[in-house]
């Protein structure tokens, strides 16, 4: 390992640490929250800005959490960078989370539009990075399958 790869580790870990220091305090927020809603009786169907708040929060943590993962498989795989896909994924996850969080009464049809254009935008980016990932496992499945194969011994 080399002084940059050193680096590249040290920062990976602190990242790391970090998130999960992020994602403990978010998901005890999120309990806290959901208890006293629960506690209060506010939870209810015709409290709209309550779940609105809950399920926001929950895509936060959600999003923490697909941001550790992704920083755990660059880390037990020796990866230089971490995967178009699981970012085009965070991505995704944060403008569901901001769909979820919009207040329809207050939003402008261009803040629709520009929204729902990033969602397409990165539905596509992720579904062409999919098809290009099964073409690639398929392709070396191929190449594994058109290997010879070993005799097999018998005992005759």
């Amino acid at each position: 390992m080399n002084l940059y790869e050193g680096f590249e580790l040290l920062i990976m870990l602190v990242l790391t640490g970090l998130i999960m220091v992020i994602t403990t305090i978010a998901t005890w927020h999120l309990t806290k929250e959901v208890w006293y809603l629960v506690m209060s009786s506010q939870i209810d169907a015709s409290n709209m800005p309550a779940f609105q708040e809950v399920f926001g929060n929950i895509f936060t943590v959600i999003i923490a959490l697909e941001f550790k993962s992704s920083l755990r498989i660059s880390l037990s795989h020796s990866r230089d960078v971490v995967r178009v896909r699981t970012i085009v994924l965070i991505a995704l996850l944060a403008v569901s989370r901001k769909f979820i969080i919009l207040d329809l009464h207050e939003v402008r049809p261009a803040e629709m539009l520009a929204f729902s254009a990033a969602v397409l935008a990165l539905g596509v980016v992720y579904w062409l990075i999919r098809e290009q990932d099964i073409r690639v496992a398929t392709g070396k499945g191929e190449l594994i399958a058109q290997a010879p194969v070993p005799p097999v011994k018998t005992d005759e």
